[in-house]
C-alpha cells in the first residue's frame, strides 16, 4: 500500500485474474486511485492464506458449495470495511458482478447486501465520482486519439456500458467508439476447450475481431474483461488493455 492518507478511502481488489496473469492492471488502477487523492486499501485474506477470490470459476464449474466457501472468505475480509461502507472497487467485470449479484443471492445476509451496494467496476466508481463532482484527475491526451471498446458481456448486462465510456472520455481529446458487439467468444474458460473452439471463433467473428483488423493502427483498443482481452490478442494480433491502463498512462503526473 502507498499513497494518500487523508483522502477518501476505498478498497481495490485485485481479483485471481489481475494477481496472477496481469497485475499491470492492478498496479495501473492504484496509480489512477491515488492520483486522484483517495486512500487506498488493498482488499487481502488473513495473514498466511490465499489471496481473496469470488468464486466465479467454481460456480462456472457448478461447484457451489466450494463458491460459497470463497464467498464467505471474502465477505470476512471485507467486513471492516462494509461496516463503514467503503466503496469496494474491482477490476475484473465478472468477479465484481458475483458481490453484486450472486453473493447476495447465497443469502448471506445484510454483510453480503451492504456489500453489493457498495462494490464498483473501477469505472463504475471513477463515473460515480465523475457524476458527483468529487473527481479530481490531471490527465493528458492519449498516445491515441481514439479507443475502441469492447464490452463484456457482464457489462453490458449490468448496463454499465455507459461508465466505460464516461471514465475513458475524461481524458482529452479522445474519441471514444463503442464496438456493437455481442459475447467476445471466449466466454470465461469456454473458448479454450477444443469442442468449442469453432462456435467461440465464429462469435468473435460476428463483429469485434473484425472491428479490431480493421482499426488504425494508433488506435487503442480496450477491453474490461480478461477473457475478451485474451480472444482479441489471440484472434486479431492486437493487444487489448484495460481502462485502468488507459487512464494510467494518460495521468499528467507520468514520466
Amino acid at each position: 500500500e502507498r499513497g494518500n492518507t487523508d483522502g477518501p478511502e476505498v478498497v481495490l481488489w485485485a481479483d485471481t485474474f489481475s494477481t496472477y496473469f496481469e497485475p499491470d492492471n492492478a498496479r495501473a488502477a492504484l496509480r489512477v486511485l491515488n492520483a486522484a487523492g483517495y486512500t487506498v486499501h488493498l482488499a487481502k485474506p488473513p495473514a498466511g492464506e490465499r489471496p481473496l477470490c469470488c468464486g466465479r470459476t467454481f460456480l462456472a464449474a457448478g461447484l457451489v458449495d466450494e463458491a460459497k466457501t470463497e464467498a464467505r472468505r471474502m465477505i470476512e475480509a471485507l467486513k471492516p470495511f462494509i461496516n463503514r461502507d467503503v466503496p469496494v472497487v474491482g477490476l475484473e467485470p465478472s468477479c465484481l458482478y458475483t458481490l453484486r449479484d450472486e453473493f447476495t443471492a447465497m443469502h448471506f445476509g445484510d454483510d453480503a447486501n451492504r456489500l453489493a451496494r457498495n462494490a464498483f467496476t473501477f469505472e463504475e466508481f471513477l463515473a460515480r465520482e465523475q457524476n458527483a463532482g468529487s473527481l479530481s484527475l490531471n490527465l493528458k491526451p492519449a498516445n491515441g486519439s481514439k479507443a475502441l471498446l469492447h464490452g463484456h458481456c457482464h457489462q453490458k448486462a449490468f448496463d454499465a456500458m455507459g461508465a466505460s465510456e464516461t471514465v475513458l472520455r475524461l481524458i482529452p481529446d479522445m474519441n471514444v467508439e463503442t464496438i456493437p458487439s455481442g459475447c467476445c467468444g471466449m466466454a470465461g474458460a469456454f473458448g479454450y476447450a477444443a469442442d468449442n473452439y469453432d462456435v467461440s471463433m465464429t462469435m468473435g467473428e460476428l463483429d469485434l475481431l473484425p472491428a479490431v483488423r480493421s482499426a488504425d493502427e494508433n488506435d487503442i483498443i480496450v477491453a474490461g474483461g480478461t477473457s475478451c482481452r485474451c480472444q482479441i490478442e489471440d484472434g486479431t494480433n492486437r493487444s487489448a488493455l484495460h481502462p485502468a491502463r488507459v487512464l494510467a498512462d494518460a495521468l499528467g503526473d507520468r514520466p
